[in-house]
């Protein structure tokens, strides 16, 4: 825990640190991009640096961090590192990683507020820094005790190539080596490193879409049309040039967002876009495990044909002894219920009580999903997310 005499200068800089967050945060980039350039090429997301997306995570996480420490200092923010540490270990992060980030961030610090930063005050951001900094460590470090060294990466060759919809394929994988194919939780996703034609080995993480012990994996990737910028060229690269019988550089399976059915609640299922990917696998699961409480599936489109699983999204909720799908689409099909067109609106679902809600799918929807389920009485603790990229909903309730 923070310190008392920290917390106290934390306490009076937090306004002008959080203030400052941003340009901090830039300023530390480019200082670290600058000495180590290899960072930018073959682990940052360069997509997310050039629209400033991985800044503001940065931000958001930092300010939420040492707010939390300073208002509850008895307690730690497990979810929030939980959620970044599964991250961190899908791309192979080491701990000697962390004082190079120190370093460049307070340099940065330093020349964005200047005299204001005295020796107590640095001291003080010093100890957040580490308290955050060796909480991650230490649960880098027990992810990769289960997943093996260095996040667990293997070759996996492509077994399966299937067009699911204009602009989303499914890829069908199996270890290279002939080997298991290591056990997985529904919801959690890998990452998948590949070599772009300037060499820039550069990582994204794709939900698994298949029940734990199916004997492949399967991944779909949307096809991100990201104009100048780097946006999309991992995803573009998997559809234009990988097929059938090539491989691909695949880290074990991370993520926090898992099913967990033990407890028998009501469970709701909402997710829009490509969001669907983590639902499929824990639908498919639920089917495996014979689960019998009811099951809410909401899911939002811009049409049908962009709804990619749909069909795998509408036989499982069948399989189900007591579920219910419900549908929205931007531009639907002729027949489909008006009530049903436009953005997902929860306000006409049943949600039984106890409900337990899985989230997946752009921050905009993701809030208005859990705004409209805390109105219905749902626990904030019984709601669950995922975000593909900078987890930005930290940053988005500063």
């Amino acid at each position: 825990m923070l310190s008392e005499q920290s917390a106290a200068t934390v306490r009076a800089t937090l306004p002008a640190v959080g203030a400052a967050i941003g340009e901090i945060t830039e300023r530390f980039y480019a200082g670290l991009f600058d000495e180590r350039p290899q960072l930018l090429r073959d682990l940052f997301n360069r997509g997310n640096q050039a629209a400033g997306t991985q800044r503001r995570a940065l931000a958001g996480s930092i300010a939420a961090f040492a707010t939390h420490l300073v208002e509850h200092p008895d307690a730690r923010p497990d979810a929030m590192l939980r959620r970044i540490a599964h991250k961190h270990a899908s791309l192979g992060v080491a701990p000697e990683q962390y004082e190079v980030v120190r370093r460049h961030l307070f340099a940065a610090i330093a020349e964005v507020l200047g005299d204001a930063v005295t020796p107590e005050v640095a001291a003080a951001w010093d100890e957040v820094y580490w308290l955050m900094a060796n909480a991650l460590i230490a649960l880098e470090q027990g992810l990769y005790e289960e997943t093996g060294a260095g996040g667990g990466w293997r070759e996996w060759e492509v077994v399966g190539r299937i067009e699911e919809t204009a602009d989303v394929v499914v890829l069908e994988l199996r270890p290279a080596d002939g080997g298991p194919v290591p056990e997985h939780r529904a919801g959690q996703y890998v990452s998948v490193q590949v070599t772009l034609p300037d060499w820039a080995r550069q990582i994204r993480q794709y939900s698994l879409t298949g029940a734990p012990g199916s004997p492949v994996r399967r991944i779909a990737v949307k096809r991100i049309h990201g104009g100048p910028t780097p946006d999309g060229e991992v995803s573009n690269h998997l559809h234009a040039r990988v097929r059938v019988g090539d491989l691909l550089h695949l880290s074990a399976p991370y993520g926090d967002l898992v099913l967990d059915q033990d407890a028998g609640s009501p469970l709701l299922l909402a997710s829009a876009g490509i969001g669907v990917t983590p639902m499929i696998a824990m639908l498919e699961q639920l089917v495996a495990s014979g689960y019998e409480a009811p099951v809410t599936v909401v899911h939002g489109d811009r049409s049908p044909a962009a709804h990619a699983l749909r069909t795998d999204h509408e036989r499982y909720a069948a399989k189900l002894p007591d579920a219910s799908v419900h549908f929205w689409y931007e531009q639907p099909e002729p027949g489909h219920p008006t009530d049903r067109t436009g953005l997902v609106d929860l306000d006409r679902l049943d949600v039984p009580a106890g409900t337990r809600a899985y989230l997946c799918g752009p921050l905009p929807f993701m809030r208005a999903v859990r705004t409209q389920l805390i109105a219905r009485g749902v626990a904030p603790a019984d709601i669950h997310y995922e975000v593909f990229g900078p987890d930005l909903w930290l940053a988005a309730q500063g």
